[in-house]
């Protein structure tokens, strides 16, 4: 019974999957070096912490971006009191098997159309040199700029390619600070046997 629950969920999450490959904690699987059994472990706690998430408030589903990667959480959004991301953080420090979370919301009041918009621009510009750029695999990482800081979370393949993702972020005009949580294929937890 209990391998017909597994594979019944593992059709479920593939099937969720697009054409292009993409699983879980955004990570495009052709360049992803995590097993598959990761992969659906990372899933299982995204979707956990999305639905606690959307259970205490139902705007969270819409305002709270998480991605998880080897245990670790990535939060990105916005809400309207400091009070509520104190909450998510605790929400997110619950899930089971969590190793590390990463905690980029912002209060709303604290941002406007104008920065919104720059922040925007400067994410589009570093997805762009990343995509260019032959030494880095794109699809392995999350951005996200809220007020001129651009938080990035992914894999990287290898040290340089680590480098060479900071190396572009600092490139782009009007950042104030480049704050990486990319985690080399190496140091992934569960490939440490």
């Amino acid at each position: 019974m209990r391998n017909f629950f597994l594979v019944i969920l593992i059709a479920a999450l593939l099937s969720s999957c697009s054409p292009a490959g993409r699983f879980g904690a955004g990570v495009d699987i052709t360049f992803d070096p995590r097993t598959i059994g990761m992969q659906i472990d990372d899933t299982i706690m995204q979707k956990n912490l999305v639905a606690r998430l959307s259970l205490s408030e139902k705007r969270y589903f819409l305002n709270i971006q998480v991605e998880v990667l080897d245990g670790r959480i990535f939060l990105s959004g916005k809400v309207d009191e400091p009070e509520e991301k104190i909450k998510i953080t605790k929400l997110a420090w619950e899930t089971k098997g969590v190793r590390e979370v990463k905690n980029a919301i912002t209060i709303r009041g604290k941002s406007n159309f104008k920065q919104t918009a720059k922040d925007i621009l400067i994410t589009s510009q570093l997805r762009t040199a990343l995509i260019f750029n032959k030494k880095t695999k794109a699809r392995n990482y999350t951005l996200e700029t809220i007020n001129k800081k651009i938080y990035i979370f992914g894999i990287a393949m290898d040290v340089d390619e680590k480098k060479e993702v900071i190396s572009e972020a600092n490139k782009i005009y009007d950042v104030e600070d480049v704050i990486p949580s990319i985690y080399l294929a190496t140091e992934l937890s569960r490939n440490k046997l």
